[in-house]
Formats: C-alpha cells, structure tokens, sequence
C-alpha cells in the first residue's frame, strides 16, 4: 500500500477526496474527529477535521503521474519529499495507516491541561505527543498542537484519551 498526502484548501477537502477516487486512487479521505457541543441546552456530537487542509490518498500502485491532480480546484501541494515520489514514511505513514483502519474517523481522545506535553494513546496516535494549546471545557475539547511532515499543525479533539508525558 502506497501512502501520500495534499495539503489542500480547507472547505475543499471532502470534495477533493471523492474526486480523487473518481479518478481512481483506492481510497482517499480527509480524516474527521467526533466532535461534541452543546448548542441549546443540548449535547450534540458531529464530525469535524481533524487535520483541516490535508486529504490522505492510500493506492496499491505508486503513483507516478501526479497529472490526476491537475485541474482539481483547492489542492495547495503535494506533501512529502521528491526522493520519496512523495510517499509518506515513518511514523507519519502508520499514522496515516491507522486512519485508513478507523475508516478516517476517530473517536474522542482525553486530554490533560494547557501547556503539558501530552501522548495520545489513541492507537491511531501511538507514541504521537504534542503540546495541549487550548481547553475549551463546556465542549470538552481541546487543541493540540503537533509536527506532522516536519510541520506544524493542530487539532481540536474530544477529551477522553490522552496522557501527559512524565518527564
């Protein structure tokens, strides 16, 4: 399994995916978290980006024309580096390879207080730390902010499985 990423424009991404596998790529997807708030009196849950911007595309051939990205209106750049075919390696493919697992859906993670360095043990998440940025306590979620590519990047995710790491 061959594993790539774009950076693409955030509104776009679902539209982007679903295109791609028009195309033919064998399964793309912009990875969503279930995200919960209370509107009304009410608590609701509905699916959110979990990494805006990026869409996740999995083929079982490398893809060496990169033409099929042509004429798709919101992808920014591939993501990854040209001695790869942009192919995602390392910690960032499994992380990749665990979203395909949860169908690009995952569920709600815990997490601890603003500052702490934090490890999701999500399985998605393995060994993955990153440093919680902001609590927003009556929607019980948080932001994390971590590296991915050699980025920085954030997510807003439930608050249920994460733990601080001891130093």
């Amino acid at each position: 399994m061959f594993v790539y990423c774009l950076f693409c424009r955030t509104q776009r991404c679902s539209r982007i995916a679903q295109l791609l596998e028009i195309k033919g790529v064998d399964r793309a997807f912009s990875p969503k978290v279930l995200s919960r708030q209370r509107v009304k009196g009410v608590n609701l849950s509905q699916e959110k980006d979990l990494l805006p911007g990026y869409v996740f595309i999995f083929h079982d051939e490398r893809i060496v024309d990169y033409g099929m990205f042509a004429g798709i209106d919101g992808v920014i750049r591939r993501v990854g580096r040209t001695e790869t075919g942009y192919e995602l390696e390392g910690p960032d493919r499994e992380f990749a390879l665990g979203l395909l697992e949860k169908d690009g859906k995952v569920g709600a993670m815990r997490m601890v207080k603003v500052g702490e360095k934090i490890r999701m043990e999500d399985p998605l998440f393995a060994g993955s730390e990153g440093v919680v940025t902001k609590i927003d306590y009556r929607k019980e979620r948080a932001r994390v902010d971590f590296k991915f590519e050699g980025n920085d990047c954030h997510a807003w995710v439930a608050v249920e499985d994460v733990r601080k790491v001891e130093e």
